[in-house]
């Protein structure tokens, strides 16, 4: 009788235990509200809207929405202040960050990530004419920076002790040099190449100095089971050869890393 009386107490115990392990379960909660909540910025290619569209699209954006469908659940998007998103994070508000962002020493200690799936670098946008002038990291040292707050860029033009004025975008940042109200903007390498130069919104600007070379990840809450879910799914994308064909869809296959 002791020994069922003790089996009894034991299980008692370990009930709640499996029950709270199943609930802290990322991949678990998502599948039973029926939505992975991305936390985005306006970031051409990897998440943005064509105008006169309220859907989102580029690169980041579908594949969310493919490892959405493989979770049975639905892609939802929601733009963040980018200073603010491990606080998002944490507080539930989106279930991961999938922006192009950088896997920082501050990032992959706050969020449980996943592996790198694209190359990046951060690169000085300044207008065209004057591009000769800015070849190198000395040449840009009187400058004054647009940049994101809290974004890699931010970071890079900081640790130079150069000028900054941040703002809430990159897209915001080249608004500000075309405007003439900032020198120059420092912005992803992969953003550089879809939204200035010949054929863009801004044709007036270039980029010219590389400051750094970076990879991209994704991010969950800490601890998060949802990051497994997403290397897998990111290795079986890059193998059936799906993940390439979005990369080529958005222009960014020659980043994508093999998985």
């Amino acid at each position: 009788m002791k020994k069922l009386l003790a089996a009894a107490l034991t299980l008692s115990l370990l009930m709640p235990a499996a029950a709270f392990a199943e609930a802290d379960s990322d991949l678990a909660y998502v599948q039973e509200k029926g939505t992975l909540v991305v936390g985005i910025t306006d970031f051409a290619p990897m998440d943005y809207r064509e105008e006169g569209s309220d859907e989102w699209i580029g690169f980041d954006a579908d594949m969310a929405k493919a490892f959405a469908e493989s979770l049975g659940v639905q892609a939802e998007f929601i733009e963040i202040d980018w200073d603010n998103k491990i606080l998002e994070l944490d507080g539930q508000t989106i279930d991961c960050v999938w922006n192009g962002m950088t896997l920082t020493d501050e990032v992959m200690s706050a969020m449980e990530t996943s592996n790198a799936y694209c190359n990046n670098a951060q690169v000085v946008v300044v207008p065209a004419d004057a591009a000769d002038q800015y070849q190198d990291v000395e040449s840009i040292a009187d400058l004054t920076f647009a940049v994101e707050a809290g974004s890699a860029g931010e970071a890079e033009v900081t640790a130079l002790g150069y000028a900054t004025t941040p703002v809430q975008s990159q897209a915001d940042t080249l608004m500000e040099v075309s405007a003439g109200t900032s020198d120059a903007a420092v912005i992803d390498l992969l953003m550089a190449a879809a939204m200035i130069g010949e054929g863009t919104s801004y044709e007036n600007l270039t980029h010219t100095v590389e400051l750094n070379s970076e990879k991209y990840g994704v991010g969950f809450r800490k601890g998060s089971d949802l990051a497994a879910a997403l290397n897998q799914f990111f290795a079986d994308s890059y193998a059936d050869g799906s993940m390439l064909e979005i990369a080529e869809k958005y222009g960014v296959q020659d980043a994508v890393l093999e998985q």
